[in-house]
């Protein structure tokens, strides 16, 4: 017996008085996802089977037979179904499974799309499992949206040249050109994934480390910009977004080792922060 919808699975879980029960039902269900998998070689029947199979492994309960599946459901032209489908990919799969390489095209593909949801998916999926292959494979797409005009996009697509550079600490200089446009946009969300970026690099190559230090005016200039301003959008407990001026401080402090110049000019903006952000607490 299959529950068919994930609400009806969820129901039958949480009547359950025993851990046997539990087991039971979900045992009952993951043979009924099987067969579904072999017999019903649909969109709608995937979308929900990988729903109720990603509600099991949230329960503790093995559903790597499901992995291809979500491959799949990804590949699909629908925005639900490719949700789902990366979601459980994200959840299911890791970068050391080989299985993951067959995800490229997909997420090529996807990173072409002119729905702005469904790069930011791909992109998404990428930061989270991208494994070196992939990485190398998709560094140009990364880059390209790097420069892209929606700021949705860019904040996406710096997380996920994030993942790159981890994973290909060799393909650093791809994105030192990007960083100054990162730290200098408009958007706060924009911003902190390029601080994290630019701070990704620094470790990695001295080329971006040099670019870093020739970018601490930039840095420096949001800081206090911040400091400056007030925006209820983003201000926490009366200082304005916290989590920004965070990561720029700690860019800041990776870029001032080494460099008597930049420690100056960081030292200062942080007699500055500590002013303020102290007399307000």
């Amino acid at each position: 017996m299959s529950f068919f919808r994930l609400k009806d699975l969820i129901r039958a879980v949480r009547v359950c008085k025993t851990a046997a029960d539990e087991r039971s039902v979900i045992q009952r269900e993951s043979a009924a996802i099987r067969t579904s998998f072999k017999e019903a070689d649909t969109h709608d029947a995937r979308y929900v089977n990988i729903q109720k199979l990603l509600y099991i492994y949230l329960l503790g309960f093995p559903v790597q037979f499901g992995q291809l599946e979500c491959l799949k459901l990804a590949a699909s032209t629908r925005f639900s179904d490719k949700r789902v489908g990366y979601l459980g990919v994200t959840l299911l799969l890791d970068e050391k499974q080989e299985i993951l390489t067959l995800l490229t095209n997909s997420l090529k593909s996807d990173m072409h799309s002119a729905d702005d949801y469904i790069v930011g998916l791909a992109l998404c999926t990428l930061a989270n499992v991208g494994s070196a292959a992939v990485a190398n494979d998709l560094v140009d797409e990364v880059e390209r949206l790097l420069g892209s005009a929606r700021s949705y996009v860019r904040k996406k697509a710096a997380l996920a040249a994030v993942r790159v550079v981890r994973r290909e600490p060799e393909l650093a200089s791809t994105f030192v050109g990007r960083t100054r446009a990162l730290l200098g946009d408009k958007h706060h969300g924009v911003q902190l994934a390029g601080a994290a970026l630019a701070g990704e690099l620094c470790v990695h190559s001295q080329e971006a480390l040099d670019e870093g230090r020739r970018l601490v005016p930039v840095v420096v200039r949001q800081v206090r910009a911040l400091l400056g301003t007030a925006s209820p959008e983003h201000e926490v407990g009366g200082i304005n977004d916290p989590f920004l001026l965070a990561a720029l401080l700690r860019l800041l402090c990776v870029v001032a080792r080494g460099s008597q110049e930049a420690a100056d000019a960081a030292n200062d903006v942080l007699t500055q922060v500590a002013t303020q952000v102290g007399g307000g607490s």
